[in-house]
């Protein structure tokens, strides 16, 4: 077997993963690869003009498509600029590769120049990290970081390749299964759960849906659907859950939340049994955790176990795949309709219309603005936001009616995020127009990345 290069083994382990972008930015320890991008066509390197562009870029690409967004970055400063898109990405779960470069071998732990222990960094911002001792090691690598980041509750993934590991030569052996130890993927939730979530929620008198970022991560928008129809359960989401069922389905209610609207926030304090699916209890949709609902029964349907309980005491925490899981309920439930409880959500909606509404008069305001852009953009656009207030008119006021249709950030409320993710999102989806509105802070952070674009013709 011919041997090649680390630097040609990264290349070959990213094209084997079907990765066709990186965003990043070179330095002296990462230049042996690229040195070696001209030999690998199949995957495009676009240079951004900061690392925290391309780490956003990374983001958006995999909101986007939700494929595996990679971003790279030399060592030291360079590695570091990545930390705030890292933990961006890792907070909202979306599946992402950062690549760093570092010293070689022999100099590390010595403070030599442009240095950082990264792996130590991002250690709490991550699923998992790796420091390459050795070239042999780094399909292996490679190949388990992706299946972590991709699998599970997806998440960031961080891999630190010290300069001399590029340049030394080893057989490239891709393997051939990933086996994590203690590491399972939660798929169909147990028998006895579901029986036990189905008796509660056919109980109910006032059920409630919270539809969080899982259901477009698990590509269970249509199981949704299904599930709500069957049992006429009306469905809030969560800022990043906006897209998973059409505003104008007729058990869709719109946001919760901090900044959702009156009827749903009191449809949710009303409800007597609240089913959260794929979302984090977080207090930017519950609020005060103390005052929300303590009289509901909770059914907690979350890929992750960490989640349970964490804020909210949960009667029945389900833990599985939400795709799953909803095809699991909807064949145990009865079909119901609740009638009465539709009504008063919808005569509170009614009376209450005019606090989500464009304000009237002549005057040109934000709200305004944004909902023409999405009225003339249409459904098969990509939106971005930074975050502040233009971040919550554009949820309030863009009617977001189709899955990974609306990136932002959610858990870490990052400024300047917009500007790369809608280059990275344009990126992994050519033929969809994307849009990015931008708050005044948010754009001078980040607006350098306009550079890259108009060089790349990346059209935002």
């Amino acid at each position: 077997m011919t041997k090649m290069s680390g630097a040609d083994i990264v290349l070959t382990c990213l094209e084997r993963l079907g990765v066709d972008t990186v965003f990043g930015y070179p330095g002296g320890v990462v230049l042996p690869l690229y040195d070696r991008f001209p030999a690998h066509p199949k995957v495009r390197h676009i240079l951004v003009r900061h690392e925290q562009g391309a780490g956003h870029a990374a983001d958006g690409y995999a909101r986007a498509s939700g494929r595996l967004g990679v971003a790279l970055a030399t060592s030291g400063p360079g590695a570091t600029n990545l930390v705030t898109a890292i933990t961006n990405a890792h907070m909202d779960s979306v599946p992402t590769l950062f690549i760093t470069g570092n010293v070689a071998r022999n100099l590390l732990g010595r403070d030599g120049f442009q240095e950082a222990d990264i792996t130590g960094i991002t250690m709490p911002i991550v699923k998992h990290n790796y420091l390459i001792m050795r070239a042999e090691d780094l399909a292996p690598a490679f190949a388990e970081a992706a299946y972590l980041a991709m699998t599970g509750r997806k998440g960031a993934v961080h891999i630190d390749i010290p300069k001399d590991v590029f340049l030394e030569e080893a057989e490239f052996v891709w393997p051939e299964h990933v086996f994590v130890r203690g590491y399972r993927v939660p798929g169909e939730a147990s028998v006895a759960d579901v029986q036990r979530a189905a008796a509660i929620i056919n109980n109910a008198e006032r059920p409630i849906i919270f539809a969080g970022h899982g259901i477009l991560l698990g590509d269970a928008t249509e199981e949704l659907r299904t599930f709500a129809e069957r049992g006429g359960i009306p469905i809030l989401n969560t800022l990043l859950g906006l897209g998973s069922i059409p505003p104008e389905h007729v058990l869709s209610y719109g946001m919760m939340g901090m900044h959702g609207s009156y009827w749903a926030n009191h449809a949710a304090s009303s409800a007597d049994v609240i089913i959260g699916l794929g979302m984090r209890m977080d207090d930017r949709a519950l609020g005060r955790f103390q005052d929300m609902n303590p009289t509901a029964q909770i059914i907690h349907v979350d890929i992750d176990p960490a989640e349970h309980g964490k804020n909210l005491p949960t009667a029945l925490p389900v833990i599985g795949d939400v795709k799953h899981v909803l095809r699991q309920l909807t064949n145990a439930i009865d079909r119901h309709s609740h009638v009465e409880w539709l009504r008063w959500i919808n005569e509170i909606r009614d009376g209450h219309r005019a606090s989500m509404s464009v304000p009237p008069g002549d005057e040109l305001t934000t709200q305004y603005v944004v909902s023409k852009i999405a009225e003339f953009a249409g459904r098969e656009a990509v939106f971005t936001t930074g975050v502040g207030q233009h971040q919550m008119w554009a949820a309030q006021f863009m009617n977001i009616g189709r899955p990974r249709q609306f990136i932002t950030s959610g858990g870490l409320g990052t400024m300047g995020f917009e500007v790369p993710a809608a280059m990275g999102a344009a990126v992994a989806c050519p033929d969809r127009q994307v849009w990015t509105i931008c708050g005044d802070g948010g754009f001078q952070m980040t607006f350098q990345e306009i550079a890259t674009m108009v060089d790349e013709q990346i059209p935002v």
